[in-house]
């Protein structure tokens, strides 16, 4: 089998080599979920709950192995990786305790005669394709409720990305995992591959997180086979900020939502939309937090923003920045030509409507700023995408808080928090960010099918 190499986003050094698959080897990978999925689906509840408990303690023994694996192939900060691994690891433990709740019903029909039986059922073999920003949790996120429902599954991580992911499955293998109930694949022809396993019967689930257009296709193609798809794609997230809010909370909300990640993150703050009274302060404290963060390697001491995946993400951003600005934008800081793939934390205000970066997912360390006057008018703003993932507001009001949960046209919403993700919460998007849940209770229910059964009452 050929291989590619892995790539430190930092200096482009070689840090690994993994095996490039063919189409080929992803049919001998669905041959081998399908053989395993009835042994695997007869596994009791508390077995594989087990299984799940155990990995969930042996990726947190190895916390810093994987921050140092995530740190390498992506690029993010130590630390922001070590908390990637305290964050996808409690997925394993979330699912670990699902796995014994799954629930069926039994009532009498109304009209009485008879009992109505509902039995849940594992949906079967599954494909995962997973994308490179955050390469331990958006794994955990898929594999953890499949191994609970008793799914077996096939996961494609982002070739930039893939030793994250062979490393967490060496664990949940040494934490009893059969043979055949997860494998990689990991491969540089994503779109190949893929159609392959999709354009067979036998997979009955996709699970895709990445950008609306590459979601949209395989939706399409999941058509032809009927399969359950689940979508988690691009945001397009408002923060708000009213007059009333504790601008200093409000700052750190703002760090938060926006440098998670370098700005690298579906969830990633984009458009800071700022009532006018409060729209100086807000921005000046910013850039002055922005300004502060240090550049520079991952794993490096003392570093709070790391480089972008590649050369194309940075071009991308700072494509973003210079037509803001040619629009009329002000530079508050940052926004200097990139270093490789470093980019300078950057905050804009007076960013005008038609700038592409109030409708374009930025992807990097750039905070965009636009005012407001009103509350309707701040709603109009924030609904005014196609997307509809995460958003974030900040005010001491709890009556607007009550109407604008109820108006904001998102999946999620942060109330006075810059933080949304949590392996108990549904996460998860509507309009062009995509659908289904992950984690929460509803996450295990994307792994299931529900069977009904009709009992004729004697007696």
């Amino acid at each position: 089998m050929s291989t590619f190499d892995v790539l430190d986003p930092a200096d482009g050094s070689v840090i690994g080599s993994v095996p490039d698959a063919s189409v080929e080897d992803a049919h001998a990978a669905l041959d081998r979920a399908v053989a395993a999925q009835v042994g695997w689906a007869a596994t009791p509840p508390r077995e594989r709950g087990e299984i799940l408990r155990r990995a969930f303690e042996m990726v947190t023994e190895r916390a810093d192995e994987f921050a140092r694996t995530i740190s390498r192939e992506m690029g993010k900060p130590f630390a922001e990786a070590r908390g990637e691994v305290t964050y996808g690891a409690e997925f394993l433990r979330w699912f670990s305790e699902e796995a014994v709740r799954i629930r069926g019903s039994w009532l009498a029909a109304p009209g009485g005669g008879s009992r109505l039986l509902t039995v849940k059922k594992p949906v079967g073999p599954c494909l995962f394709v997973t994308p490179w920003n955050f390469p331990l949790a958006m794994g955990t996120r898929k594999i953890g409720p499949a191994i609970a429902a008793g799914c077996t599954m096939i996961i494609k991580p982002a070739s930039a990305t893939p030793l994250t992911t062979i490393l967490l499955a060496e664990v949940l293998a040494e934490a009893g995992l059969p043979d055949g109930v997860l494998q990689v694949l990991t491969s540089r022809s994503s779109r190949e591959v893929t159609a392959a396993l999709m354009g067979d019967p036998r997979l009955r689930k996709i699970s895709f997180t990445g950008s609306t257009g590459v979601g949209k296709g395989l939706v399409a193609q999941s058509a032809q086979n009927l399969q359950r798809v689940s979508m988690e794609l691009g945001g397009n997230a408002p923060f708000l900020v009213f007059d009333d809010a504790d601008i200093d909370a409000a700052v750190d909300g703002a760090m938060v939502a926006k440098m998670r990640n370098m700005g690298e993150a579906c969830t990633s703050a984009n458009r800071f939309l700022v009532q006018a009274g409060v729209a100086r302060e807000f921005t000046e404290a910013l850039a002055g937090r922005m300004a502060d963060l240090t550049l520079g390697r991952g794993l490096d001491e003392g570093v709070d923003v790391g480089p972008l995946i590649d050369a194309d993400a940075v071009a991308g951003v700072h494509e973003l920045v210079t037509d803001a600005v040619a629009r009329g934008a002000t530079v508050v800081t940052g926004g200097e030509e990139p270093d490789g793939n470093f980019y300078q934390p950057t905050v804009l205000a007076g960013v005008p409507a038609d700038a592409r970066i109030t409708r374009e997912e930025i992807f990097g360390p750039v905070a965009a700023v636009t005012t407001f006057e009103t509350e309707e008018e701040a709603v109009a703003m924030a609904n005014d995408t196609e997307y509809g993932l995460a958003s974030y507001l900040y005010t001491a009001d709890l009556d607007r808080t009550l109407r604008l949960v109820e108006s904001l046209a998102f999946g999620m919403v942060g109330v006075n928090t810059g933080l949304v993700s949590n392996p108990a919460a549904p996460f998860g998007g509507v309009k062009a960010s995509g659908f289904g849940r992950e984690g929460g209770f509803e996450g295990i229910e994307e792994y299931l099918d529900t069977t009904y059964v009709g009992i004729a009452a004697h007696g």
